[in-house]
């Protein structure tokens, strides 16, 4: 097990020749493989640079790139505009769809002995450890797991055997991973690499994946205003350290602290990624532990459409809402159609105000009684760019039109913001 690749810290800015180097050392430590699988994140991970690292691998195998798996989770298939964003001239053949519901195996079980001990008794489930059938059965000698550590809502940091067992797993899987972290509170994970679910993964990596030839690709990227997303450190590697590492430069250029606690917050979501609250809701995930009490974040978000990103967990968040965590609790165990959604139960969690803040919802394709209907405030987006003048801003405090200072985010993707004084910052 080895860390091949490191180069990173809160000053560098990597590149395509730093990955062109990288690459090459790696495929020379494996002797030239000959069947090479790609997963990489979707677009809705863009600023990741993934998109470049797989046109980098494709470059330097050519046919031996024989197959691109985007780590969808439970999102939709990537259309042609979005695949053109993450991956440009990538040739299209090389594309799998990845089928949460039936492209998948199980390897295992992490026991509920574990999972129990992992969560302080939170949750006792034995862990269903699924991939994509492409990654245990595919016969590839050599499979890159491609993207981003960054704080992460579900995972405290995102990425490393996240990838595979979540963005390339399966249903039951995502269920209960989702559900069991939201119990223990999104606001005790984010940020932090050690947490209860990334045990469990990772034990599920050390049970189920020893035989199969991963190896982890992972970018820490910085949001730099007026320089757009810099790429400040990537790692290679094919076991934890690998992630750790990762993560101890994330920690530096990804977690933000605030002195003083907002009462409003605005958050721009950018329309070419986010379509849906559910990956939308970043914009409250990443900035609830920053707001003041009885404060508003304010989520403008033109390019969102809809809840869900398929028809019945559409109709599940329009059915239930984002309630407290103690309501959605009871819907799940009174009802069927919820309890056997748990990741729509967890994304709900997440994106609760817990009654302690309020969220105004600019987004574009949804009405006000679409938006009151699952517990937001509507809000016009058009209204709310002349307000807070957005076009112009770069993250921090502003004032806006009105008089009200506030203050801003622009990606909240590449972030986590806290207030020094909120009981879970660190």
């Amino acid at each position: 097990m080895t860390l091949y690749w490191m180069a990173g810290s809160p000053s560098h800015s990597l590149g395509l020749q730093d990955y062109r180097e990288a690459l090459a050392d790696l495929f020379s430590r494996f002797g030239g493989p000959q069947r090479v699988l790609a997963v990489p994140p979707d677009h809705t991970r863009m600023d990741s640079d993934a998109g470049a690292i797989t046109r980098v691998a494709h470059e330097l195998l050519g046919d031996r790139l024989t197959d691109v798996l985007p780590a969808l989770g439970t999102h939709e298939a990537m259309n042609e505009s979005e695949l053109s964003k993450m991956f440009g001239d990538l040739p299209r053949s090389l594309i799998r769809v990845h089928k949460y519901k039936t492209d998948v195996e199980t390897l295992g079980h992490v026991d509920s002995e574990f999972v129990q001990q992992a969560t302080d008794g939170i949750y006792s489930k034995p862990w269903p450890a699924q991939v994509n059938r492409l990654i245990s059965r595919g016969g590839h000698d050599l499979i890159l797991s491609i993207g981003q550590v960054v704080p992460h809502e579900v995972i405290g940091m995102a990425n490393y055997t996240k990838n595979i067992f979540i963005g390339a797993g399966g249903a039951a899987g995502i269920d209960d991973s989702h559900y069991l972290s939201a119990l223990y509170g999104c606001e005790r994970i984010m940020g932090r690499c050690d947490n209860p679910l990334r045990r469990i993964l990772n034990r599920g990596a050390e049970l189920f994946l020893q035989e199969i030839p991963i190896v982890y690709i992972l970018t820490v990227v910085e949001s730099v205003p007026g320089s757009g997303p810099l790429v400040r450190g990537l790692f290679i590697g094919d076991d934890h350290s690998v992630f750790f590492k990762a993560g101890e430069l994330a920690a530096q250029v990804n977690c933000f602290r605030l002195d003083t606690a907002p009462n409003k917050i605005v958050v721009w979501m950018d329309p070419d990624k986010y379509k849906k609250t559910w990956v939308g809701n970043k914009a409250i995930y990443r900035s609830r532990m920053a707001v003041a009490d009885g404060g508003t974040i304010v989520v403008v978000a033109p390019g969102v459409t809809k809840f869900g990103e398929h028809a019945d967990v559409d109709a599940l968040i329009r059915k239930y809402g984002y309630r407290t965590t103690p309501e959605i609790m009871d819907a799940v165990k009174k009802n069927e159609d919820l309890g056997s959604h748990l990741s729509v139960a967890a994304h709900m969690v997440h994106g609760s105000t817990e009654n302690r803040f309020h969220v105004e919802y600019c987004a574009g394709g949804l009405s006000e009684h679409e938006i009151s209907s699952v517990g937001y405030k509507y809000g016009d987006w058009r209204s709310a760019m002349e307000e807070y003048g957005i076009d112009s801003l770069q993250d921090g405090w502003h004032t806006s039109k009105s008089g009200e200072r506030f203050y801003f985010i622009r990606n909240p993707g590449l972030g986590l913001w806290m207030h020094r004084g909120h009981p879970h910052a660190f």
